[in-house]
């Protein structure tokens, strides 16, 4: 239930952002742990990460100036791939912050990075690997860059990303029928 609120809060958030931020830049949200976000063993239970992380893009989306004219074109973003490192636990109440950085894409993907930090350090850091869709399939990149006005080279994804890309692809690949 508490997710509806988090997602009626960043709709205000949304509708009262007057700043764009760079396609390339971090872009920062906080949270707290609510108990209801919290398992038994009183920290922030897995699936949250993934919820959160999921309104931090939605958040990145409009800070890039972005989200408006995705919905305009009815496109939708589907995550293809997700991995994420815990690293330290969210207690109950704690504030924290998720920065949600595109790091870079291929001929398919956008590649995002998630870190979810506070005054104790780094939580977790995810990285998804994702698409916008239309009704008639998969938006291609340029399209979606022209749309950002961006005209800079590609970044070249790191070392990391591209092993789990390659992981990725082995997976396909050995999984087959």
């Amino acid at each position: 239930m508490n997710l509806y609120f988090r997602l009626l809060w960043l709709f205000c958030k949304i509708k009262g952002n007057k700043t764009q931020q760079p396609l390339l830049d971090t872009v920062d949200i906080d949270f707290r742990a609510w108990p209801l976000d919290c398992d038994i063993n009183l920290h922030l239970t897995n699936s949250r990460y993934l919820a959160l992380m999921d309104i931090a893009r939605t958040w990145m989306t409009a800070r890039l100036g972005l989200l408006r004219a995705v919905m305009k074109r009815r496109w939708f973003p589907v995550v293809n791939a997700t991995a994420i490192t815990y690293i330290r636990d969210v207690k109950p109440w704690q504030k924290f912050t998720v920065s949600t950085r595109l790091v870079g894409w291929d001929h398919k993907y956008f590649y995002i990075e998630q870190k979810f930090t506070s005054h104790r350090g780094l939580h977790a850091i995810a990285y998804v690997r994702g698409v916008f869709r239309s009704r008639k399939g998969v938006v291609d990149i340029e399209e979606i860059l022209a749309l950002a006005d961006f005209n800079d080279e590609a970044p070249i994804l790191p070392p990391e990303i591209m092993h789990w890309k390659a992981m990725l692809e082995q997976k396909k690949a050995t999984n087959k029928n």
